[in-house]
């Protein structure tokens, strides 16, 4: 597994983590994952973190711990990660996200035209009601609706040739037709839009779940979008941690940032 180091001291260390890699294990799978590379590492930071408690494929609950994880990046999504190497530093980097001091930059490619060239979306956060994987700002959200506030900026709209779940040509829904049926018809290319976010809250999902109940769902979400369509070529979730800053356990801020993905690049 090849991780690139954007930073590193004696307390934390700063990567950019690849897309289609996890942060750490979930139970169900076993790939490896972030937390395992960071291990063999480092092996001395296998107590550092707290214990967190997650439901098993069989339905047993199991205790893991997160080494190092002070915060997390969905798998498909790429960019900056900081892991703590002691407890010190864990307990310091956690308090600064709790407090909301942390600040976070995103890339994004979503689907359509954003009509506003920047905006906020305020809108709480819960479960969704018909899959366990997934979160649902607006209307039928479930269980603790937790604050969520994502603000974002139009970089630039573009047009590309694009596919379908990742296979097929580039279908546009007209008369609420269904995939496959006539009142479909085939168009090239569509239409995306390139954006810098910046979430103020740090919610599962949030990026994702916020564009897509702005029904600009992230380009190639699969989970959030699965009849999507994604930019010809791409093959991943167009979602990018471009930047983070943060203070170090000497009080001096850190802005430390990720260079975008080549298969970003030839899009913008």
């Amino acid at each position: 597994m090849k991780i690139k180091t954007l930073y590193e001291d004696k307390d934390l260390l700063v990567i950019d983590k690849p897309s289609g890699i996890a942060v750490h294990a979930d139970g169900r799978s076993h790939e490896k994952t972030i937390v395992d590379w960071f291990l063999k590492k480092y092996p001395k930071t296998k107590n550092v973190g707290e214990p967190i408690q997650i439901a098993t494929v069989s339905k047993n609950f199991q205790i893991l711990l997160r080494p190092g994880i002070v915060h997390r990046l969905d798998k498909e999504t790429s960019g900056v990660l900081v892991l703590a190497k002691n407890q010190k530093a864990y307990e310091f980097l956690k308090n600064q996200f709790k407090e909301r001091e942390v600040k976070k930059v995103y890339n994004a490619i979503v689907s359509g035209w954003v009509k506003e060239d920047k905006g906020i979306i305020n809108k709480p956060i819960g479960r969704s009601p018909t899959d366990f994987r997934r979160r649902l700002a607006g209307r039928g959200a479930r269980g603790e609706l937790k604050e969520a506030i994502t603000q974002y900026k139009v970089l630039k709209r573009f047009e590309a040739p694009c596919v379908q779940n990742f296979s097929s040509c580039a279908l546009h829904r007209v008369r609420g037709g269904t995939l496959g049926d006539k009142n479909f018809k085939r168009t090239s290319p569509s239409k995306f839009t390139y954006l810098e976010v910046m979430p103020k809250t740090g919610r599962t999902h949030q990026i994702r779940v916020h564009m897509k109940f702005l029904n600009h769902p992230v380009a190639c979400d699969t989970l959030y979008d699965p009849k999507g369509f994604c930019p010809k070529g791409l093959g991943r979730l167009a979602l990018h941690a471009k930047s983070i800053e943060i203070k170090n356990l000497k009080g001096k801020v850190l802005k430390i940032e990720a260079v975008l993905p080549k298969k970003f690049k030839k899009y913008l």
